[in-house]
């Protein structure tokens, strides 16, 4: 005879999907609490939505899982239902936020705190994104310290349309927007909240940027303006956090976390990055930011672990040279590594995958 545990009950709902979405209702973070007493099961959720099908449809679906379990003799799952955030607000379920035109999936990258390779990882994951089978389109929403430009090794400067839309610049089969397309080498911006906050809109909708299946937001570290102007702005179909393993990286990725959770916006999982070392020299393995950071937080937050990626000399000089690791090396672990996340993306997001052409 099967024991009633918490672990059980969760992985029982982690089948039920989210309506209208291929994700499931505890990566959505949707359960708040499970109760077990002898065979009868609580479950406490919390959702935010205007339509009442989707908290019945909810409902009705996991009692039956649970129901179907062995021991259980009650099940009751109460949903304590919210208004969503007001409009303009973000584009998680039940949100009634604004789509950028042309545009299937916005997906943001963000993290909590900078130095973890958060510029590194969204534009090798928008490489990724493209080569598992997507027309994808990376914006750098880091207004102060923009990084794209160099990584793509682009000193290329935008065109306007006559009726003053911005013309995206192209590199590796991406549309591309970043404010350092606009400065010049070691030029700062020098910008005020209110010019931060009209740039960051104009990116987003003024930018020609076509039909596209995913449009990948290079965020700013933190949770400031940038990030609430985006989630104002745009119906976002996501996030991806980027973390490094120590807990001081770990400590902001859950403010991150917990900003788009505010707003309603799924997260669709943690990137670990600079998980590891391995010597050139030797083959020896060093965890030089600690172990399992990255899982445990992962599973803390009832998300998941899209992937681990490695201090890599390899990515590094990519992005200095202007030619990312996905697209100079097709074949490196690494780069084999982006396309595993991307694909795991595209497959949430209901795209069709293709086999990438290494």
């Amino acid at each position: 005879m099967s024991t009633l545990t918490e672990d059980l009950v969760r992985a029982t709902l982690s089948k039920v999907r989210y309506p209208g979405f291929s994700r499931d209702i505890v990566s959505f973070g949707l359960v708040k609490g499970i109760t077990i007493q002898g065979g009868e099961v609580t479950v406490q959720m919390q959702l935010a939505t205007n339509d009442p099908k989707v908290p019945q449809a909810i409902k009705t679906e996991s009692e039956a899982a649970l129901q179907a379990l062995e021991g259980v003799t009650g099940v009751q799952v109460r949903i304590d239902i919210q208004a969503p955030p007001q409009a303009p607000a973000a584009g998680g379920p039940g949100s009634a936020a604004t789509a950028l035109p042309g545009i299937k999936h916005v997906i943001a990258v963000a993290s909590g705190k900078g130095g973890v390779g958060k510029s590194t990882v969204a534009t090798n994951l928008a490489i990724a994104l493209k080569q598992v089978g997507a027309r994808v389109g990376l914006c750098d929403c880091d207004m102060y310290g923009p990084s794209v430009a160099l990584m793509f090794g682009s000193r290329e400067r935008p065109m306007a349309t006559e009726d003053n839309r911005i013309i995206p610049i192209e590199a590796a089969g991406l549309k591309l927007m970043s404010m350092g397309f606009l400065l010049d080498d070691d030029a700062p911006a020098v910008l005020r909240g209110p010019m931060v906050t009209r740039y960051t809109q104009q990116f987003l909708r003024q930018v020609e940027w076509g039909e596209l299946d995913v449009l990948v937001l290079d965020l700013p570290p933190g949770t400031g303006d940038i990030q609430l102007t985006i989630v104002q702005t745009v119906a976002l179909a996501g996030a991806v956090i980027v973390t490094t393993p120590q807990e001081v990286a770990l400590i902001d990725a859950r403010k991150a976390v917990s900003m788009f959770a505010k707003v309603n916006v799924p997260i669709f999982g943690l990137v670990e990055n600079m998980s590891y070392f391995i010597s050139p020299e030797t083959g020896t393995r060093f965890d030089i930011f600690g172990t399992g950071g990255g899982e445990r937080e992962a599973k803390r937050l009832g998300v998941p672990l899209l992937g681990t990626l490695p201090i890599d000399i390899a990515t590094r000089e990519g992005g200095d040279r202007g030619i990312p690791v996905t697209e100079a090396d097709r074949e490196s672990p690494v780069s084999k590594a982006f396309v595993a996340i991307a694909g795991e993306l595209w497959e949430i997001l209901g795209g069709e995958t293709k086999k990438a052409s290494f």
